[in-house]
């Protein structure tokens, strides 16, 4: 259960507390339904548009949408992922006494603020010679040097524990605050060299600050992705005669 996201809601402090709310989203996720097939359930909103819910718990899913198969419980990258495939604008959050609804950007720019907190359980990341992959890392080694508040840049193959699903994966290490402006103009010259066609994969990205995102960028460096180094962030080598 996401006990704190509850407590705010519980409180309807959803508008004074909004800091607090997006924290304990991306921290600690929601239980979104499913129906029987394995397909998500959206609500409509009171504008008649869908969104996408998210209870604070299985029981409170259960006791709020008892016509749902059942409820799977989604780490805030999930949510973006099913948000951005389906073009919903917005999720709608419940617990047992009260709701709110974020709007998709928000709950982009919290994640791209706080970094990839707990994210390594859903997702598995490995090295990738996908011939977009490829692409991608050659203009980034062209590129870069003109971007000097972005440190590094890892390319991978993201898949999704749950399901399955993959797609491609970018990873900014930025010296700038976040959302990163130099990451948005690195991935608009990227994407202008490196159009990605109808065959291929979907492309996600996630700028993290060197700073206040340090072990998420040891975490990056662990895995042996083989990052794009900006030129003074490449180890110097030495020889001796």
């Amino acid at each position: 259960m996401n006990d704190a996201l509850a407590d705010i809601l519980d409180r309807q402090a959803a508008e004074s507390e909004s800091e607090q709310l997006l924290g304990a989203l991306v921290d600690h996720g929601v239980f979104v339904p499913v129906h029987a097939n394995g397909s998500v359930v959206f609500l409509k909103g009171s504008d008649d548009e869908p969104v996408l819910p998210g209870f604070v718990s299985e029981a409170c899913c259960a006791d709020k949408l008892p016509d749902a198969a059942g409820s799977v419980h989604c780490d805030a990258l999930r949510l973006v992922d099913i948000t951005q495939q389906t073009g919903v604008g917005g999720l709608a959050l419940h617990s047992d006494h009260g709701w709110a609804r974020v709007p998709t950007p928000l709950l982009l720019h919290t994640l791209r603020q706080r970094g990839l907190r707990g994210a390594g359980q859903e997702l598995l990341l490995r090295p990738t010679t996908h011939p977009v992959a490829l692409a991608l890392r050659e203009a980034l080694g062209r590129r870069l040097p003109e971007f000097p508040a972005i440190r590094a840049v890892w390319v991978s193959q993201a898949r999704w524990r749950d399901t399955g699903a993959e797609h491609l994966m970018l990873h900014l290490a930025v010296d700038e605050p976040l959302p990163s402006a130099s990451g948005e103009r690195l991935m608009e010259v990227l994407l202008a060299e490196v159009p990605l066609g109808d065959e291929a994969p979907q492309l996600g990205t996630l700028a993290l600050n060197v700073a206040t995102h340090a072990d998420s960028i040891a975490e990056l460096d662990a895995l042996e992705l083989d990052p794009v180094r900006a030129p003074q962030q490449r180890p110097k080598r030495w020889w001796r005669r």
